[in-house]
């Protein structure tokens, strides 16, 4: 082994681990191994030039330009209205939405990104479930699943399959040319076709129900011991204090809604002055509660209005018994006169400004202003944290409040529900958050691309003036590839031209729907392919692939080597597996005598495919959360899968390329 392998290999590791663990970011990672890789030139084989060559490489300005074209395509609401179709179609039967979710989410992944079409579906089939009394994690995985095999239709389906190509025609030799557009759509077909039918038939009945069947998001949260609303009495302690001292006394009690008189207060509440006769509504243990209760002169709503009964009772100031009494907000430990439920209190707790001519006296204290908005009605809803900018970012649970202007009342994580200690908590890429917030605020973060916003109907305010627009310039970028009439990257940098001089997207719009981290990982991965090839890596461990697999037909190598990469894939990004086993293929089937071009799509269909993990693909992980899943889960439900796709992938490569 030369010392040219040893230090590749050192890199390969360090990389791997990187990947895995995630210490840093991603994209940082990726410009840390392109400098690593110049750096140590003499032994990677890796020239400066060579180094950034993945900034300029096709692959990498392809998987940008389709960025773009999906979010164009996206922000038409063309997928919104499929969505509403198949959804009324699918009705409360549990086998059609499964059938409309697989439908919906396969195809359209050849051509769109399956990133941006299940980051639309989640939250529609979270509200479909909910109206229909199903559970959601019946349907997510298979969501995840079919929008992943659908993406092997094209070349442009997957960023592993630009990358691929780009991979192929620096080791596949003289000959090698990048894969056509359809270049294995009908190996893609066939996949996609033995996955839905999977995902229809064995896999229904292995997709666990973890999520129950709820009638609101509360429930799902299993919320209704935890939100209580208290009125503040006029003896008690926390008259005339912020709420924001409430945390700072180290009580796991967050108030996430004031009511003061015909007010209701929903923004700004950290600076804000609490007063006698204000109804808190707060999020809190049972245990905590009770500790509040005794030492700060708090009552349990019903109590106080119960009291208000009673003419001699004493009321604090400001309270008002009709106010309260309709069930506006809801109280204690009990169910339908306790928690509150989104979607009950819309009507009666609106935030109101004072009569024409009042003024109120500033609190010349208080650093912010509560904003106050009229006619302003305050929801609960679910917010999933899309990868991406989630994928490394670990924001304390308290900046996400101040960013998006909304109180946290708990966080799916997984199967894991966390309603306790939410200040200790680092927000993750694909956790659930149960958010109350004004419907404005709503509004304004359903346009978010970095979350997808589960509130029924906000994922339909778009300009479908411009579907066929947008529709045209898409068909026509694929068009020309496809025609062999510009190169693919070519094709793709004119769509994103039409674009942007039609209106669909401004070049704002564009940079906030590029996912950067995966931009710098493309990029930082190409030259790595490039030393594996020039250090020799690629040799040596293809002769030690050959020399334990030279017993066994070359089919039976190629079906070994589409497992291998699918499993490894789990552990890395795909497009690192790519870049890594690509060219450890190209030489395997050299010594084999085999032909390259089988394993380079073996690899490449592998790579594309992870089942086997919540962290083996974006998509896995966007429904992770949603689904409430164990991390098993998808093993239990891909693993059949997966082997029934080594058979079916492995078959048909040697039937239409051969061996």
């Amino acid at each position: 082994m030369s010392l040219d392998v040893i230090v590749v290999l050192a890199i390969i590791a360090v990389v791997f681990v990187l990947f895995v663990t995630q210490p840093v970011p991603i994209d940082a990672t990726a410009v840390g191994l392109v400098v690593t890789l110049v750096l140590l030139g003499e032994w990677t084989g890796v020239s400066p030039a060579q180094g950034v060559s993945g900034f300029s490489n096709p692959a990498t300005l392809t998987v940008l330009a389709m960025f773009v074209l999906s979010e164009g395509v996206r922000r038409t609401g063309v997928i919104q209205i499929l969505t509403r179709k198949l959804i009324a179609f699918a009705g409360d039967n549990e086998f059609r939405q499964l059938l409309a979710t697989v439908t919906l989410s396969g195809p359209p992944g050849g051509v769109v990104s399956n990133v941006s079409v299940v980051a639309v579906l989640i939250p529609a089939i979270m509200n479909l479930a909910r109206q229909t009394k199903t559970s959601p994690s019946k349907l997510l995985i298979p969501l995840s699943f079919a929008s992943m095999l659908g993406g092997m239709l094209t070349v442009v389906g997957t960023i592993t399959n630009l990358l691929a190509s780009e991979v192929w025609v620096q080791v596949g030799g003289p000959d090698a040319e990048p894969f056509a557009l359809l270049e294995f759509t009908q190996l893609g077909a066939i996949v996609l076709l033995v996955g839905i039918v999977y995902l229809l038939t064995v896999g229904r009945y292995l997709t666990p129900a973890r999520i129950e069947p709820a009638d609101s998001p509360t429930d799902a949260f299993g919320m209704n011991d935890y939100l209580t609303d208290v009125v503040v009495m006029e003896d008690s302690s926390l008259v005339g204090s912020r709420v924001r001292e409430l945390s700072e006394e180290d009580l796991d009690l967050d108030v996430f809604q004031i009511v003061r008189g015909t007010r209701t207060l929903a923004r700004g509440l950290a600076s804000e002055r609490i007063e006698a006769g204000d109804v808190l509504s707060v999020r809190a243990d049972q245990e905590t509660l009770q500790e509040i209760l005794e030492q700060e002169d708090l009552q349990l709503l019903p109590e106080v209005i119960e009291a208000a009964a009673d003419d001699d009772a004493a009321l604090p100031p400001g309270f008002s018994p009709a106010r309260h009494g309709a069930g506006a907000v809801a109280a204690a430990e009990t169910g339908d006169d306790g928690a509150l439920t989104d979607g009950e209190t819309a009507s009666e707790t609106t935030e109101e400004t004072p009569d024409e001519g009042e003024e109120e006296a500033p609190d010349e204290t208080t650093e912010e202003t509560t904003e106050e908005t009229p006619d302003e009605e305050i929801e609960l809803t679910e917010v999933v944290l899309l990868p991406g900018a989630w994928s490394t970012r670990r924001s304390a649970l308290t900046d996400f409040e101040n960013d998006y202007d909304v109180t946290v009342l708990a966080i799916r994580r997984g199967d894991e529900v966390i309603r306790q200690r939410l200040r200790e908590v680092r927000l993750q890429a694909g956790d659930v958050i149960l958010v109350q917030a004004p419907d404005q605020v709503l509004d304004r973060i359903a346009r978010d691309v970095n979350v997808a916003i589960a509130g029924e109907d906000r994922w339909e305010d778009f300009d479908r003036s411009k579907i066929p627009v947008a529709l045209g310039i898409l068909a026509g970028a694929l068009g020309l590839a496809a025609l062999d009439v510009l190169t693919l990257m070519v094709s793709a940098l004119t769509g994103v031209a039409a674009m942007f001089f039609t209106g669909i997207l401004t070049p704002e719009d564009a940079y906030e729907a590029i996912d950067w981290e995966v931009i710098f990982m493309v990029a930082g991965v190409i030259p790595l392919g490039i030393a594996v090839e020039a250090s020799g890596t690629a040799d040596l461990i293809a002769d030690l692939v050959v020399s334990v697999s030279v017993l066994f037909p070359v089919i039976a190598v190629l079906g070994l080597f589409y497992l291998g990469t699918a499993i490894i894939t789990e552990m890395i990004s795909n497009s690192a597996s790519v870049v890594l086993l690509l060219p450890i293929g190209v030489e395997v089937a050299g010594q084999l005598g085999a032909n390259p071009f089988a394993f380079a799509l073996a690899v490449t269909f592998a790579a594309s495919t992870p089942l086997l993990t919540p962290v083996g693909y974006q998509t896995n992980l966007m429904v992770y959360g949603p689904g409430g899943y164990k991390f098993t889960d998808f093993a239990r439900v891909g693993a059949p899968l997966q082997l029934i796709l080594t058979l079916v992938t492995t078959a048909g490569i040697a039937f239409f390329w051969g061996l």
